[in-house]
Parts: structure tokens; C-alpha cells; sequence
């Protein structure tokens, strides 16, 4: 998962319902001696803290380590798995995984990339209690007390096998996400942990590497070059690239505008009416694995058993998402038909149920008459979020619509900056609703459900629990056909419809633009550019 400040709790079968093609101007895309040098720059920001892959699970550093490391496979512009070292990936029952990786592979440094290199970094972020250790719980033996994983066991210098402790499904299609990347033997210290020193001057294998000890000038800018050693289907097109951390996208959009940066994957709020007409053919805007919520916590007042579940689709039916999207985002935000992402494989805009997320007036005054029948209401019904992002006025036009809908108060409450707005989610000091979402993590639809809604899960915040849905879920994982789980997951969303443990808004567009001079840039299915395929 992916946390951000601006964006959604981050942080998610192939993406074939849409493919996500970004515009590309200006010029010829035939590669020339001076495209093939080029640095190309781009915004970024400051990592949380070293480029540990297993280690980080945020957009800044994130960025970066994809760029560098490569995996067992990566995700195609629509979200496709493609292998990348991995030979094979073979199964006879979706427990038991044999992998085979590519022969004479190397990280920068020289070392070989073997079978040792992915079971050292699996263990390592597992003992180690790494922030990505949780990507390995389905792998037998895995606990969260740090001790090591049994079901991995290395044939050869090419060959290990992954025994699950329950058939996994999508387990192949997960494999493309950071926290599988191998690590050099260079990595680690004697005891076999990876060192604090190497996170700050990373050795990778990927279509970049880190330009020297000291590219990486902390709250300023990292600066990649081309990996010629690297031949894989993300062979760089460019000469390197230099990731600039601002410290607002503002000043971003202006260095876009004057030519200073190459590459934006995020416009301002304050330019989001106008980007378009400003960057013309050279403006993006299409839809991403990014999905938008509020939660409602089960232990407020009035929002538990079934007069909770009776408010919690009269709220939904008071909010008009079309117009909200069409005058507050100036189209950039896609009106939610689910819990997913309409990039990803399995999407469907016809789950049973989902008719709450229409605007309908008489609808939700119905319902909310039924639960006062129940339980009068008092009090105001509020939606926390914090005010270091651009939330308030969307938080402002969701909270009118309920209060001139439904006939109560109903407001926003900010909280000053985002570490303080999560802390109080994590400790459930919070008393209000707040805002919530998931960017995708690898293009499943398990990912947008298992983490958020599943009970006990990491990231279910608002402490839902059904039983009908971790059935389904668990069913859904464990079958070996990928579109009979695919169902099983969109029937697991039918329950969600009837509990509304979150309340669905809308699909977060990659809103973003690229600079003149600059050729072939699409943004793929989890809003980040192939920076690899850009030339200039």
C-alpha cells in the first residue's frame, strides 16, 4: 500500500477492461543519438527513508526503486504482467510455485542476480519486520514476530520454489510489485540483514542506476542514468533521469510551463480548469488504479447493525458524484461503480447493489426516515480530512449535499497535517467519518478488498467484519482460474453494497502533462510514466 498526503492510502489479473494510453507529442518517436543521452527530468519526493525495496511503501521512494530494481516481472502500460527475470512461473495447484529466472543476469555492482538474491531479500524483509513484510503472508511460515519463512527453499542458482500456506490466485501477478524484488549479496552484513548503508546508496538491477554516492541529495533532487547491463523489456530510451522533490506541485507546474521539467504526474489544484488549454496535445488525463472513500468506523453512534446499514446507504444516495467531479475536479475524478478500479481485470461497472452510488434525493430520505424508526438521530454527521491536501472542497461539497438532502448538519473537520489525520485513524482516537481510498498496489481486484474490508486486515480502518464476505474472499483466492476468482471477488463486492463500510466516490484520474520537445510519454494503469519509453 501507498500512502500519501494528497493522494489515497496507498500502498491491490491483469488490466485488460482498459488500456491506458497517454498522449504523446511533438516530434518523431524514431530513437536519435541525442534522445538515447538525454536526461529526462521529473518531479518526485523525498523518500520516507532508504530505498530498501521491501522497505517502502510510499509514492516518493516507491518511484524511484522501480526505476532501479528489476523483479521477477513488471506491469505493462495497461497493467499486463510481462516477465522480466523470471524464466517461469509454474504451478499445478496454486499453492506450490516453481520460478525460474533468466541465466547471466547482474546487478551493477557485478554480483550475479540468482535464486539466492530474491530468497535473501524475501527473508530479510520478513525477520526484519519490513514495512512491505505483510506481502508474504500468504508463504508458509510466515508470523509477524520475525521469524523466517519455511516455504522457500532454493533448487538452484536459477530455480526456487514458493509454497503458500493457502492457494493464492492472482500469487503470480503479485510478483511484479517492489516488495519482490532480489537484492545483491553487497546488501547484506554478516548476520544476513540488509544494511541501513546500502538503502542510502542502492545497488540495483534495473534500467537505471543511482548516478554515484551522491546523486541522491536528500530534500533536493536523485539523479538516475541508464543501465546498459540491463536488457529486459524496460530498456531505457533516454540517457538517465532527474527526479526533483518539490515541495509543492505549484512550483512543479510552473518549471512544466517554462520548460525546466520534462515529466508532471500531478497538476495543481489551482491549474486543474486551465491545464488543458495551457499544455493542449501535451495534457494527460485518464483514469488509474486509485479509488476514493470515506469510511464510516461501526462504532460511532447510529452506524452499527441494521440502522447503521440503513444510514449508510441514505448518505450514499445524497451524494451527487457527477456533479461533485464535473464542477470541484473539472473532470478529473471518474464517478465510483465499485470498490476497484475500472483499469483493472475483473472490473465490473454491474455489481449487484451498486445502484447506491446514484444520486437519488427521494431514495435517501426513504431510508433515513427508517432508521430514525429504529433510533432517532441526533448529532451532526461529520467527514475528517486532512488540510495539508486538496480535500476541503470536495469534503465541503459531499457534507452540503447530505445536509440540504437529509436535513441535518453535516461538515468537514480538518486536521493540520496528514501524519496527525493517520495517526488518529491507527490509535481510533477518531470519532467523525474520515476520508479513505487505496492506490493500487499490483492490478488485482484482491488488492483493492483483501487489505481495506477483510477482518483483522492492515488496513481495514474502520473495523468491518463479515463473514459472508471473508468467505467469498477466501474463495476467491484460493481458486486457480483466474476469472472464476475474478467472480468470486465481484460477489464479495455485492456484500460491501449492503454494508457500505466505506462509501465509494469516484476514480482518481492521472491528471499530469509533459513538456515540448518531449516524445512518447504514457502514463500506465497506476498513474506513474513509463519513463523508460521517453525520449527528447
Amino acid at each position: 500500500m501507498k500512502f500519501s498526503r494528497f493522494g489515497s492510502a496507498a500502498a491491490i489479473i491483469a488490466a485488460g477492461a482498459l488500456v491506458l494510453t497517454g498522449c504523446s507529442g511533438g516530434g518523431s518517436s524514431s530513437e536519435s543519438t541525442s534522445s538515447t543521452s538525454s536526461i529526462i527530468t521529473t518531479n518526485g519526493s523525498e523518500p520516507e527513508s532508504g530505498l530498501i525495496p521491501s522497505d517502502t511503501n510510499e509514492v516518493g521512494g516507491g518511484k524511484i526503486i522501480d526505476e532501479i530494481f528489476a523483479g521477477l516481472r513488471y506491469y505493462a502500460a495497461d497493467g499486463k504482467p510481462v516477465d522480466d527475470l523470471a524464466e517461469s512461473i509454474d504451478t499445478d495447484d496454486s499453492t506450490t510455485f516453481t520460478i525460474k529466472i533468466k541465466a547471466d543476469q547482474k546487478f551493477t555492482n557485478g554480483d550475479p542476480v540468482t535464486a539466492d538474491s530474491f530468497v535473501m531479500a524475501w527473508q530479510d524483509a520478513v525477520v526484519n519486520l519490513r514495512k512491505n513484510a505483510s506481502f508474504f503472508a500468504d508463504v508458509e511460515g510466515y508470523n509477524e514476530t520475525g521469524q523466517p519463512l519455511t516455504g522457500l527453499s532454493v533448487v538452484d542458482d536459477t530455480t526456487f520454489t514458493v509454497k503458500l500456506s493457502a492457494p493464492a490466485s492472482d500469487f503470480p501477478l503479485r510478483l511484479g510489485y517492489s516488495a519482490f524484488y532480489p537484492l545483491p549479496a553487497a546488501a547484506f552484513d554478516a548476520a544476513g540483514k540488509v544494511t541501513d548503508e546500502f538503502g542510502q546508496n542502492p545497488i540495483g538491477n534495473g534500467p537505471y542506476k543511482v548516478d554515484g554516492a551522491k546523486a541522491w541529495k536528500h530534500n533536493e533532487s536523485i539523479e538516475l542514468v541508464k543501465n546498459d547491463e540491463y536488457k529486459g523489456g524496460r530498456e531505457a530510451k533516454n540517457g538517465g533521469l532527474t527526479i526533483t522533490f518539490y515541495k509543492d506541485f505549484d512550483s512543479a507546474y510552473a518549471d512544466l510551463l517554462s520548460g525546466n521539467l520534462d515529466v508532471l504526474d500531478q497538476i495543481p489544484d489551482s491549474a486543474l480548469s486551465t491545464y488543458q488549454d495551457d499544455l493542449g496535445d501535451r495534457a494527460v488525463n485518464q483514469p488509474a488504479a486509485v479509488f476514493q472513500s470515506f469510511t464510516i468506523p461501526s462504532r460511532l453512534p447510529h452506524f452499527s447493525g441494521e440502522e447503521g446499514q440503513l444510514r449508510r446507504q441514505a448518505i450514499s444516495y445524497a451524494i451527487n458524484r457527477e456533479e461533485i467531479t464535473k464542477v470541484i475536479f473539472n473532470g478529473t475524478r471518474t464517478p465510483a461503480t465499485d470498490f476497484t478500479s475500472p483499469v483493472i481485470d475483473g472490473y465490473s461497472k454491474d455489481i449487484e447493489g451498486n445502484d447506491v452510488l446514484k444520486y437519488n434525493e427521494k431514495k435517501a430520505k426513504e431510508l433515513w426516515a427508517e432508521a430514525d424508526a429504529i433510533s432517532p438521530w441526533d448529532g451532526s454527521f461529520q467527514i475528517a480530512y486532512n488540510a495539508d491536501g486538496p480535500h476541503q472542497a470536495w469534503v465541503d461539497a459531499v457534507t452540503n449535499g447530505i445536509k440540504n438532502v437529509l436535513g441535518i448538519e453535516s461538515s468537514g473537520v480538518p486536521v493540520a497535517v496528514f501524519g496527525d489525520f493517520r495517526a488518529g485513524i491507527t490509535n481510533r482516537s477518531i470519532e467523525t467519518a474520515f476520508r479513505s481510498g487505496w492506490q493500487a498496489d499490483y492490478p488485482g481486484l484482491y488488492n483493492f478488498l483483501a487489505p481495506l474490508y477483510a477482518t483483522g486486515a492492515s488496513s481495514n480502518d474502520g473495523d468491518y467484519s463479515s463473514p459472508e464476505f471473508d468467505k467469498l474472499l477466501s474463495e476467491g483466492s484460493s481458486e486457480t482460474d483466474l476469472d472464476a476468482a475474478n467472480k468470486k471477488f465481484q460477489d464479495a463486492q455485492a456484500v460491501l453494497f449492503k454494508d457500505l463500510p466505506a462509501i465509494p466516490l469516484w476514480y482518481q484520474n492521472v491528471s499530469g502533462g509533459f513538456g515540448e520537445g518531449v516524445q512518447n510519454v504514457e502514463f500506465g494503469w497506476n498513474s506513474v510514466p513509463l519513463y523508460y519509453e521517453i525520449t527528447k
